[in-house]
């Protein structure tokens, strides 16, 4: 893509629309030579020739609708003359299996990107150094804040420097549910992968004692036992909420010298894994942010590291591109199970893959779940694809790999951290307000508008790439610093303003009973 030089843009040319860089008035003349019909908002699409109803709309040289009228030139095209047509049942699509791949050229070993981070007895590597206070079930989540405010609040901390803080991760569930099959299963990989995340030195795991999810038996699956780093205990068993607070507050007391102990060594940026996020899009978003994240995950799948796209159903219509790039046809076949599940997910529970996007979205330009697909797909950059998995599963294979999630910010990005990741970027055009302890949240505006409008939450500006002042590549290369400097140490702004504590939130699949 060239640097934008007027008020429009044309991504690919076989596309019959182009974007709107500023909101058009009725009666414009814009360089593709037309003649706007109706007004056109920023970041919206509009015919460059004559599209007859039931014929593709292309952007991104891809399909991403169906005009539902004739459309002249010059027509402001959104939901009221595009739809998902024909597509909008099962997707048919030539997954071309592999042919895409193009072979990583990794930077040389003696040349690779390090960053300062902290090396766990195991292996793993963190960028952040907290303590946890997790929580089985929904009953234990009170008093597990009160554990951590008794905590922060103290002034204890302030002789424990290297620790980044004490957390609850609390949620909803726990019980209600059946002891077995997929919503266990999350469940389980969701807790014992927040427990185990490198950026948490240690972890208390707190329950009632009646609940679905017995803490005794997940221990037994991992075969993990209480210890130095990892503790358990339940309501019920320590005699009731007050006293288990007073417990809980002295084991946490009696783990932080040992979480103290941990110093920031130089290491190789082959040891990140980053979460890639989108949430609050806009139709900047394929054109500024996500693919210069793309460009950023490329550069560090060269460095020997891991980058994570997930959110299946922001992926749905752009799988194609993916499928191609898989290292093999059979990590190709399981992201098109994981497809398929969600179109049956989303049919029995009355539901369409095309309610996504949100009003948010609509209103920022993206009128399709294939149009918003095509551009969150971007943060994924070129890279082969060579491991897909499930919802919370460890990630063990370097280099770009997929996670089924939710397109839900806090679920998605909260099976991203229980698969390991040790940092996180997040793109956004609408300006959304996240945060994700343990692992530090980068976030990428798409326009300029909103990040001056954001400057306090906002850590990157990506609308200079279509202010003509910097190349998505440039940007990618911003991005890639950015985040060996704040995996290093630097606080990213959603850290300095104090989210991340609510941003748990597992997935919760299945009858609640």
């Amino acid at each position: 893509m060239t640097r934008p030089e007027a008020r429009t843009l044309v991504l690919n040319g076989a596309d019959n629309v182009a974007v709107a860089l500023a909101n058009l008035d009725v009666g414009t003349e814009t360089r593709e030579g037309v003649r706007l019909g109706k007004r056109v908002p920023k970041g919206h699409k509009f015919t460059i020739v004559p599209v007859s109803a039931g014929q593709p709309i292309m952007k991104f040289g891809q399909i991403i609708g169906f005009a539902t009228m004739d459309l002249p030139a010059g027509e402001w095209v959104h939901e009221h003359n595009c739809d998902m047509g024909p597509l909008a049942g099962a997707f048919e699509r030539d997954y071309d299996f592999c042919a895409g791949v193009t072979p990583t050229q990794f930077v040389p070993e003696a040349e690779r990107a390090t960053f300062q981070g902290y090396r766990r007895a195991n292996g793993k590597v963190g960028t952040r150094n907290y303590v946890g206070i997790l929580t089985s079930v929904n009953c234990s989540a009170t008093v597990a804040k009160f554990m951590a405010e008794a905590i922060n609040r103290s002034g204890i901390l302030d002789d424990y420097p290297e620790i980044d803080g004490v957390v609850p991760f609390v949620h909803g569930t726990g019980c209600g549910m059946a002891g077995t099959g997929e919503g266990f299963d999350i469940l389980k990989r969701t807790q014992w992968g927040y427990a185990s995340n490198p950026n948490l030195a240690s972890a208390l795991l707190v329950g009632l004692g009646c609940e679905v999810f017995q803490i005794g038996r997940m221990k037994e699956i991992y075969g993990i036992e209480d210890g130095e780093n990892f503790q358990t205990m339940t309501i019920q068993e320590s005699g009731g909420t007050a006293r288990i607070i007073e417990w809980g507050v002295e084991r946490i007391k009696e783990m932080l010298p040992a979480a103290a102990k941990a110093r920031r060594e130089t290491i190789p940026a082959s040891e990140l894994t980053l979460a890639l996020q989108c949430g609050g899009s806009d139709g900047y978003s394929g054109i500024t942010a996500n693919p210069a994240l793309g460009v950023a995950a490329d550069m560090l799948v060269a460095q020997g590291g891991t980058a994570i796209l997930s959110e299946t159903p922001e992926i749905y219509g752009a799988e194609h591109l993916l499928t191609r790039r898989a290292v093999s046809r059979e990590v190709g076949e399981k992201l098109i199970e994981r497809i398929h599940w969600w179109e049956d997910y989303t049919a029995r529970n009355h539901g369409e893959m095309n309610n996504n996007p949100s009003p948010g979205n609509k209103l920022g330009g993206l009128t399709t779940i294939l149009e918003k697909s095509l551009g969150a797909a971007a943060k994924g950059g070129m890279s082969p694809m060579t491991a897909v998995y499930e919802y919370a599963e460890p990630v063990r294979e370097k280099g770009f790999v997929f996670m089924d999630t939710p397109g839900f910010d806090p679920v998605s990005a909260t099976g991203q951290v229980a698969g390991g990741a040790n940092i996180l970027c997040f793109t956004t055009g609408r300006g959304s307000a996240y945060g994700c302890k343990p692992v530090p949240s980068i976030k990428l505006a798409t326009n300029s508008d909103l990040y001056r409008r954001m400057t306090g939450d906002m850590d990157i500006n990506c609308g200079d790439i279509v202010d003509g002042t910097m190349t998505v590549e440039e940007k990618g290369q911003e991005i890639f610093q950015t985040i060996l400097r704040i995996a290093s140490g630097e606080k990213s702004k959603s850290e300095a303003l104090g989210y991340g504590d609510n941003e748990f939130v597992p997935w919760q699949v299945g009858a609640v009973m």
